[in-house]
C-alpha cells in the first residue's frame, strides 16, 4: 500500500470523518450489522415470526418489522432488507465528499446495468412496464428508466434514455446498432457494459491506493473472472462467435491474460475447468458462482 500523504490525514476528519463514524456505528454489535451472536440465534428460529422477533433485540433493527402483521413472509422479509440498506447507503452517500461519494456512485453503476437488461429483457418479452420498474433495484433507477420500454433497438436505447446517465461513458459500438433486440445482443449488451464498467472501478481503485486498492482491487479481479466464466459457458453451443466472446471479457483478473485467451477457445466445459487452472493463486472453478 502506498503511504498515506499526511496533507490527506490533516483533511480526513474535514472531508470523510462524519461517514467513517458512520459506518463505524454499523459495525457495532448490537446497534448495527449483525454480529454471530445474532446469526446463532437466527438459525435456531423454527418460523419467520421466531426471526422477526430476534431481529427485534438488534437495536439497528428494533423498527425493522414492528409495522408488519403475522404471518409474516419471506418476500416482505426481503424488501424491508433492501429498504434499510438503500437507506442507510443514500445516508451515508448524501454525506459523502471527492473521492468517497465517487467511489459510492461507483457502486450504484452496477445495478444501474442490471435494471437496463432487466427493463429492455422485460420489453422483449412483452411483460408489464409497472411490474418491471418494481422489480429494479432502488439504488440503480434513474429519472428516464421507464423509457426504456418503448425502445426496440441498441441506437434509440442509448439516444432516448442512456445518454444522460453515468452508463454512456461505458457505451460501445454495440448502442449504435439499429437491429431490433433479440436476447442474444441484450446479453451482449450486458455484459459489454459490465466489461467497460469493472474497468474503469478497477483503475479508479487503483489511483486511490493502500486498502481501497488491496481490498477492491481483489474483488474486482475476481468478479471479472466469475464473469469471464460466466460468459463463457453460457455461450457454448450458441450462436456467438468466439470473437464475439473475447470482446466480451475484462482486461484484469487472476486469470488475465494467458487464462482469457484459453477461455476464449473454449468449446467444452472440460476447456473451460483447464483454463481456469492455468492461474494456481485462482479459486477453484468448482467453486465460482455461475
Amino acid at each position: 500500500p502506498r503511504p498515506v500523504k499526511m496533507e490527506a490525514m490533516i483533511t480526513f476528519n474535514k472531508d470523510d470523518g462524519y461517514a467513517e463514524a458512520v459506518v463505524r456505528g454499523f459495525k457495532t454489535q448490537g446497534a448495527g450489522i449483525l454480529g454471530p451472536d445474532t446469526y446463532s440465534n437466527l438459525g435456531q428460529c423454527e418460523t419467520l415470526d421466531d426471526l422477526k422477533m430476534n431481529l427485534q433485540t438488534n437495536e439497528g433493527y428494533a423498527g425493522f418489522l414492528q409495522n408488519e402483521s403475522s404471518p409474516i413472509s419471506t418476500m416482505t422479509i426481503s424488501e424491508k432488507c433492501t429498504e434499510k440498506l438503500v437507506e442507510e447507503f443514500n445516508y451515508i452517500r448524501c454525506n459523502a465528499s471527492g473521492s468517497l461519494a465517487q467511489f459510492l456512485d461507483y457502486i450504484t453503476y452496477g445495478y444501474m446495468i442490471d435494471n437496463v437488461i432487466l427493463l429492455l429483457t422485460g420489453t422483449l418479452h412483452e411483460r408489464d412496464t409497472r411490474e418491471l420498474l418494481e422489480k429494479c433495484h432502488p439504488l440503480g433507477k434513474f429519472q428516464s428508466l421507464a423509457t426504456l420500454a418503448i425502445t426496440s433497438n441498441a441506437k434509440d436505447a442509448y439516444k432516448l434514455v442512456l445518454v444522460d446517465t453515468p452508463l454512456a461513458a461505458y457505451m460501445s459500438m454495440n448502442f449504435n446498432e439499429a437491429a431490433d433486440f433479440t436476447e442474444l445482443n441484450i446479453e451482449v449488451i450486458r455484459n459489454t457494459l459490465y466489461k467497460a464498467y469493472l474497468e474503469d472501478f478497477y483503475k479508479f481503485c487503483l489511483s486511490l491506493g493502500g486498502a481501497t486498492a488491496s481490498v477492491m482491487g481483489e474483488i474486482l479481479r475476481f468478479e471479472a473472472d466469475r464473469r469471464a466464466i460466466n460468459i463463457t459457458i453460457n455461450s457454448l453451443d450458441t450462436e456467438l462467435r468466439k470473437e464475439e466472446r473475447e470482446e466480451l471479457y475484462c482486461s484484469l483478473g487472476d486469470l488475465f491474460p494467458e487464462g482469457i485467451w484459453k477461455l476464449g477457445k473454449a468449446e467444452s466445459v472440460d476447456q473451460v475447468r483447464a483454463a481456469c487452472e492455468v492461474s494456481m493463486s485462482h479459486v477453484p472453478y468448482e467453486s465460482c458462482p455461475i
